[in-house]
């Protein structure tokens, strides 16, 4: 069986449906809100230096950029944050996009089932600005990189994913991320069904995902995320 894409249709219908009510505080505060909720993401166990770190990206719908954040954790050890962009003041639109990028570290005592289920509160977009500084020699940071990122369903079996950098665009750094979408975090057992390992070569990534019988009762999937640079 080959990996199936994920539609954002799809996509965001599974995140709602796992998300529970009140449970958790993207929107507090928002007047106008929709809360959506991602798989349990797997956090990697280990104890070197630097630990091993997983991302993980999510989407609002078109014309919504994330105003809130939270995550829930299997384990307090696990260190989570999310990727932010420069700019005053701190708001959404400025801070934040359509998507956030989640990442995590287990950095207690290491767990073959250490997840975290990411959530975002999306507000419809407004208007916002920086403003630029006029000295000639310095440039407003901006986006010199841009995340492609694909999230494909997991069956059982030996898959293979491969994916690349846009024409013209530079290969900076490559990530993936093994989720679970279901109520409950996942088992250790239903974890350790599903190894995948990365390979890089000459500016195209590779992932190679193989699945025991336990996913077919549960919705998996893995996630490939590139960081190119060099585009327009």
């Amino acid at each position: 069986m080959k990996l199936v894409a994920l539609s954002a249709a799809v996509a965001a219908t599974l995140a709602l449906a796992a998300a529970p009510a009140g449970a958790t505080n993207e929107c507090r505060g928002l007047q106008v809100c929709v809360s959506l909720a991602g798989p349990w993401v797997v956090v990697p166990a280990g104890s070197t230096v630097p630990r091993p770190r997983v991302e993980y990206q999510l989407s609002c719908p078109k014309g919504y950029v994330v105003g809130g954040l939270d995550a829930e954790l299997t384990d307090a050890g696990i260190d989570v944050g999310f990727q932010a962009l420069l700019g005053s003041p701190v708001n959404p639109g400025i801070t934040t996009s359509r998507a956030a990028v989640f990442f995590a570290t287990d950095v207690g005592k290491p767990s073959p089932a250490a997840s975290f289920r990411p959530h975002i509160g999306c507000t419809p977009t407004s208007g916002g600005g920086r403003r630029i500084p006029t000295v000639a020699h310095v440039v407003p940071p901006g986006h010199p990189s841009a995340r492609r990122v694909w999230t494909v369903r997991v069956r059982p079996g030996v898959h293979r994913l491969a994916r690349a950098c846009a024409s013209g665009e530079t290969l900076v750094a490559a990530s993936h991320a093994m989720g679970f979408y279901s109520g409950s975090p996942p088992s250790a057992a239903l974890v350790a069904s599903v190894h995948a390992s990365q390979v890089v070569r000459s500016g195209r990534v590779s992932v190679s995902v193989k699945a025991g019988r336990a996913v077919s009762g549960v919705r998996a999937v893995v996630q490939l995320d590139l960081t190119c640079a060099g585009g327009t």
